[in-house]
């Protein structure tokens, strides 16, 4: 089993900046794609940002530019820094991993709310 543990998340005014965290733990053989996504209220679940073991990344169109995601693979742990925030980022934030080849099994975090006042 596996445990993704989220922090970093908060309130912050439009403009400002945020660091999410992401730490997994436990039976961790190998951890794949890592990525963030964001869910906010009556909206589906959406892909924030993405990177695979070797670092490449992918953003949704609306963060480029804004946010940038890195992982430390030592530390099996991913972040998501969050410039330039806007009010339409709120959202709660999870952190998803990719664990194992052969089977691999997707697991979630718990998730952390990001609030963007105006």
């Amino acid at each position: 089993q596996v445990q993704l543990v989220e922090s970093g998340g908060g309130l912050v005014q439009a403009g400002g900046s945020l660091r999410l965290s992401c730490a997994a733990s436990g039976s961790i053989v190998s951890i794949g794609h890592m990525g963030w996504y964001r869910q906010a209220p009556g909206k589906q679940r959406e892909l924030v940002a993405g990177i695979t073991s070797g670092g490449n990344t992918n953003y949704a169109e609306s963060v480029k530019g804004r946010f940038t995601i890195s992982r430390d693979n030592a530390k099996n742990m991913v972040h998501l820094q969050m410039n330039s925030l806007k009010p339409e980022d709120t959202a709660v934030y999870y952190c998803r991993a990719l664990v194992g080849v052969q089977p691999t099994y997707q697991y979630w975090g718990q998730g952390t709310q990001v609030t963007v006042s105006s």
